[in-house]
């Protein structure tokens, strides 16, 4: 077991939860990225968004993974949602992502 296994977890396990738990998949990337290519069925708001939609994201009742291009961006959101009580994760980029969650 790597040293960052140990004090963070497995990374690919805590998706599989939250995938098997029916997490939402937030994608944060802009629009027209978005539009270019995305997760079937992930829902879009774009980072800049993301504070003034807590209250809706609530409401979904689920957990989220976040994700983007590269991990960036939704790493802040991730942050953000955690800080407003959303059990969230940070997906990483899209790809990367799909090809975890077997999509």
């Amino acid at each position: 077991m790597g040293i960052f296994s140990f004090l963070f977890g497995n990374k690919n396990e805590k998706i599989k939860d939250f995938q098997n738990r029916g997490a939402i998949i937030l994608d944060v990337r802009s629009k027209a990225e978005y539009d270019s290519g995305a997760i079937p069925g992930s829902k879009h708001i774009p980072l800049p968004s993301i504070q003034s939609k807590v209250a809706d994201i609530k409401k979904w009742n689920k957990p989220v993974i976040t994700c983007c291009a590269s991990g960036m961006r939704s790493g802040s959101a991730a942050a953000i949602l955690r800080q407003n009580g959303v059990e969230t994760i940070n997906g990483g980029g899209w790809l990367n992502l799909a090809k975890k969650l077997d999509l």
